[in-house]
């Protein structure tokens, strides 16, 4: 088997620039770090994994975690995922900081600078779909800093995996169970958190495209109370003044408790068809009652744990994610099997 040394006296360099090659580090003449390549695909060189795991622990590596949707009951099973996770991780000196935000730009680019002012080596980050966490993450990388999304994803962005639900499926699923579930004259109103959270954003993408098949089956409007339940109320209570039609609701992300106490106030709750996404205490009651027909769920302690099991297997073997979309199971609930 080949070693670090055979492949530095070959490619003419110090081992410690082939370690940069290999650790993705940087700071290697592009020409160089391609013949370090060629040659380490010449001789099938295979790291000795159980070494770099263990020269990981004296790096006492630290990974960030930043999760939005504070107050979301949801990301209360993804901080489970994560805290199992960062227990395993602490055998190896591997520290795990984590920060929670609402739905908002300023409050994710301060989470990350703080967690960087701190040291991390990688961050996990449910990203909000903007411009400047798109490029705070391409600079990240740059840096040596690995990012893997979780829960919802950016686009373009210089990420090395994501963990999460295929939103887009999700929401065609989210369709398929409201023609099956319905009946006549269908006018669906949509609920969701954020438009700046893609997978949000997509759920209602591959709903509307899947409902623009079924002639008799309607979207009267959507609004976004950002997994508020209080605003989720509000909303949810004017769309159905605004439309009394309305027959049907999808929820797609938090706030499904305040717009089911605004379902339970109208006249019309007994003919109401209710889809949501995820399952939380309060989102298990509404079922229980029959007010809440099917939920969406989306695995999210896997959430939780998966992210910081990829970057540490990075960072400690410089080995890239098998998969760069790691899509979790969908699973669909129903009072019956609760």
């Amino acid at each position: 088997m080949a070693t670090i040394k055979e492949i530095a006296t070959l490619a003419g360099v110090s081992r410690g620039t082939v370690d940069r090659v290999l650790n993705h580090r940087g700071d290697v003449n592009s020409q160089t770090e391609e013949k370090i390549l060629q040659i380490i695909h010449d001789l099938d060189y295979k790291p000795n994994k159980a070494g770099i795991v263990l020269a990981a622990q004296k790096k006492n590596l630290k990974l960030g975690v930043v999760l939005l949707g504070a107050g979301n009951p949801f990301f209360d099973d993804v901080l489970l995922g994560v805290n199992e996770k960062a227990q395993e991780l602490a055998g190896y000196n591997c520290s795990v900081l984590i920060r929670q935000t609402e739905y908002s730009l300023k409050q994710q680019l301060d989470a990350i600078d703080s967690l960087l002012a701190e040291g991390i080596n990688g961050l996990a980050i449910s990203p909000y779909n903007d411009k400047a966490v798109r490029e705070k993450t391409d600079c990240l990388w740059e840096q040596g800093i690995p990012v893997v999304t979780l829960n919802t994803d950016i686009e373009n962005s210089s990420r090395i995996a994501y963990v999460g639900s295929n939103f887009y499926r999700s929401g065609e699923a989210a369709a398929g169970l409201m023609r099956l579930m319905t009946r006549g004259e269908v006018r669906v109103g949509i609920v969701s958190g954020s438009q700046n959270i893609l997978c949000h954003t997509e759920r209602i993408a591959g709903f509307s495209r899947v409902i623009a098949s079924y002639p008799n089956i309607r979207i009267v409007d959507t609004v976004n109370n950002n997994d508020d339940d209080k605003v989720s109320f509000e909303l949810t209570k004017k769309l159905l003044a605004d439309h009394p039609e309305t027959n049907a609701f999808y929820f797609t992300a938090g706030g499904v408790y305040g717009g089911c106490q605004a379902i339970e106030t109208s006249a019309h709750k007994s003919d109401m068809t209710v889809i949501t996404n995820d399952m939380v205490p309060t989102t298990r009651e509404y079922m229980q009652k029959g007010l809440i027909a099917a939920t969406i769920c989306q695995q999210p302690f896997q959430q939780g744990s998966q992210p910081l099991a990829l970057l540490f297997t990075y960072l400690a073997t410089g080995e890239m994610p098998v998969s760069e979309n790691n899509y979790v199971d969908v699973d669909i609930r129903i009072r019956e099997n609760l």
